[in-house]
C-alpha cells in the first residue's frame, strides 16, 4: 500500500512537470500568420516602393526649374520614407515575420512609412510650387459665383 501510495504521488508530481513544461512552451511557441497575410503586405510594400521611386525619379531629374537648397533637402525628406519602406520589406521576407507580434510590428513600420512619405510629398509639392514662376502668357479662369 505504501509503495501504490509512492508511486501515485510521482505519478502525480510528473503529471504537474509534464503540465507545467507544456504550459512554458506552449506561451513560447509562435503564432503563425493567416494563408495571404504576408503576401498581401509584401505586395503593399512594392507597390508604395515603386510608386516613390517613380517619384523620386520625376523630382530628381524631370522637374523643372533648378536645383536650390529647399529642393535638396525636401529630396533628402523623401529618401528617409523610402528607406524605411526597404527596412520594411526586409522585415517582412523574413522567416519571423511570420509570427503575429512580428507582423503586427511590421504593420505599423509600414504605416509609419506611408505616413512619411505623404509628408514629403506634400513638403515636395510645396517646393515645387514655390520654385515655379507663373507665366504672364497663361491664361487666367475667372469663376464667378
Amino acid at each position: 500500500m505504501l509503495i501504490e501510495a509512492t508511486s501515485l504521488a510521482t505519478v502525480v508530481e510528473q503529471e504537474k512537470r509534464h503540465m507545467i513544461s507544456n504550459n512554458d512552451t506552449s506561451e513560447k511557441q509562435r503564432r503563425s500568420l493567416p494563408i495571404g497575410y504576408r503576401q498581401g503586405i509584401v505586395t503593399a510594400i512594392t507597390i508604395f516602393l515603386g510608386f516613390s521611386l517613380a517619384f523620386l525619379r520625376f523630382w530628381a531629374f524631370e522637374a523643372p526649374g533648378t536645383w536650390t537648397p529647399r529642393s535638396v533637402l525636401s529630396t533628402v525628406a523623401l529618401g528617409i520614407p523610402i528607406a524605411l519602406e526597404v527596412y520594411v520589406l526586409y522585415r517582412s521576407l523574413r522567416v519571423a515575420d511570420d509570427d503575429e507580434e512580428e507582423y503586427a510590428k511590421t504593420v505599423c513600420w509600414f504605416i509609419v512609412s506611408i505616413v512619411l512619405m505623404l509628408a514629403a510629398v506634400i513638403f515636395e509639392a510645396v517646393i515645387l510650387a514655390q520654385d515655379i514662376e507663373p507665366n504672364a502668357s497663361t491664361p487666367t479662369f475667372m469663376f464667378s459665383g
